[in-house]
């Protein structure tokens, strides 16, 4: 087992990736910027190392800083968590270089995934069903974008190779609007993410969010923790999580789980990770595969009972997967609400100092966050300020449950999402189950 980690991230996340190393006997290096001193993981770790000022730029994306923090401390490993480095393959390859376990895939997987043409063409070879598509980067030939949207069939998407988080996608409806498309994508591309290269795919129309989590110890074992539907989204942003996704087709779901572990072992996966799908009329649609920890993964984790934040421990530690895939069994079902410091109106972010909180309780709840009453959210980050999981014996009374503990929950002295979350779980549309993407800002503008 790793002897001593540093957690190369902040809030919530960093919090959880303490209790889990806490569970395993691990001790923790927190590194933090001088805005993030007074953090709650900071407190609990066995050690804390400041690695710059409050810009992200100078502090938790500051690889020499990261790597310096686990020299000094003598960790063993790093844990990057979610967004910042944690889909970086020179981080990734840098933390190996310098005689320290990445925890989380090679650098080279995450390079393949990271590419969404290279992911795609990984896919398509293990046999994960995909968007019917360009099959490749697009050419500079007009005549050619042409016969390529033509035969895929109007409305297409242009999106960046390099793209992530709803940015560097266009859609198409008609032809004459093609080529200047392309073009403005392609542009786009290269000043957000120094990479011009865009493809093409079928746009549908009105689909959902499917994704699946998986496991593998890069060992040769891999195993699927079943489903999730993230279909509320706003501006390509998930809102709120549940597991497992309601009114699938039962046979597409049992091909595409079995795929996703295949291409585990085809593509030599080691460890969390999670396949991304559109589903439409019974067909899913392979769109991207995260390298990382999910943000929602903690609703897999109460219908599974597996915790996926060990097991990337135990794998990076060089174990094989504690857990088989028979042993994995469906119980019940989860919600997760992302509780966001932001205005519910203008979804402004909403920093400063919280005068007041309390966390809902009971059977079935869990409150993962990192706030605490006289916490200050700071202005420089990410607004996320915790996630309120409700589990149950079926998804009528888990949402019931989770109508009572955002009733419960109190954060005050700034702005959040929790009146938007209220609404949410009691609209009759989302109640029913299988509300499609593009459900939540059709609701919001209305």
């Amino acid at each position: 087992m790793l002897d001593k980690v540093v957690i190369a991230n902040r809030g919530e996340i960093a919090l959880r990736i303490l209790r889990a190393c806490r569970e395993l006997g691990i001790r923790t290096v927190a590194v933090h910027s001088k805005a993030d001193r007074d953090l709650m993981h900071v407190r609990l770790a066995d050690e804390a190392v400041c690695i710059g000022p409050a810009a992200s730029t100078e502090s938790y994306l500051n690889i020499p800083a990261l790597i310096a923090a686990a020299e000094v401390t003598d960790a063993t490993g790093i844990h990057p968590g979610y967004g910042f480095l944690a889909e970086n393959a020179g981080f990734a390859e840098q933390v190996e270089r310098s005689g320290f376990i990445f925890i989380g895939p090679k650098a080279e997987t995450i390079r393949l995934m990271g590419d969404k043409v290279s992911a795609i063409e990984a896919m398509k070879k293990a046999g994960v069903p995909t968007v019917p598509g360009s099959d490749g980067p697009l050419s500079s030939d007009p005549e050619q974008l042409r016969q390529t949207a033509r035969r895929i069939g109007y409305p297409v998407i242009i999106k960046a190779a390099a793209g992530g988080g709803g940015r560097g996608m266009r859609v198409v409806h008609t032809e004459a609007h093609l080529l200047n498309a392309v073009q403005v994508t392609q542009n786009e591309a290269q000043q957000a993410f120094g990479d011009g290269t865009v493809y093409m795919e079928k746009f549908l129309e009105n689909p959902r969010h499917v994704e699946v989590q998986v496991l593998a110890d890069g060992q040769g074992n891999a195993i699927h923790l079943y489903d999730r539907d993230c279909s509320l989204q706003r501006r390509h942003q998930k809102v709120l999580e549940e597991a497992p996704a309601p009114h699938l087709d039962e046979e597409a779901r049992a091909k595409v789980l079995k795929a996703c572990t295949d291409a585990c072992i085809e593509i030599g996966y080691r460890g969390a990770g999670t396949f991304e799908f559109l589903y439409e009329d019974g067909g899913f649609y392979f769109i991207e595969m995260n390298t990382r920890v999910q943000v929602e993964h903690p609703v897999t984790e109460m219908v599974t009972g597996v915790d996926i934040v060990k097991e990337q421990l135990r794998i990076a530690s060089g174990q094989p997967l504690s857990i088989r895939q028979e042993d994995v069994t469906l119980s019940g079902h989860a919600f997760e609400c992302r509780i966001n410091a932001e205005d519910p109106r203008t979804f402004m972010p909403s920093p400063g100092k919280i005068t007041l909180y309390h966390a809902p309780g009971g059977l079935g709840v869990r409150m993962d966050s990192h706030i605490y009453s006289g916490y200050s959210v700071p202005p420089h980050y990410d607004s996320l300020i915790g996630k309120l999981i409700t589990w149950a014996e079926n998804r009528e009374q888990s949402l019931t449950r989770m109508t009572g503990a955002l009733d419960e929950l109190l954060v005050e002295g700034i702005k959040t999402n929790i009146d938007l979350h209220k609404d949410l779980v009691r609209d009759q549309h989302f109640q029913a189950g299988g509300v499609n993407i593009h459900y939540l800002e059709k609701k919001l503008a209305d």
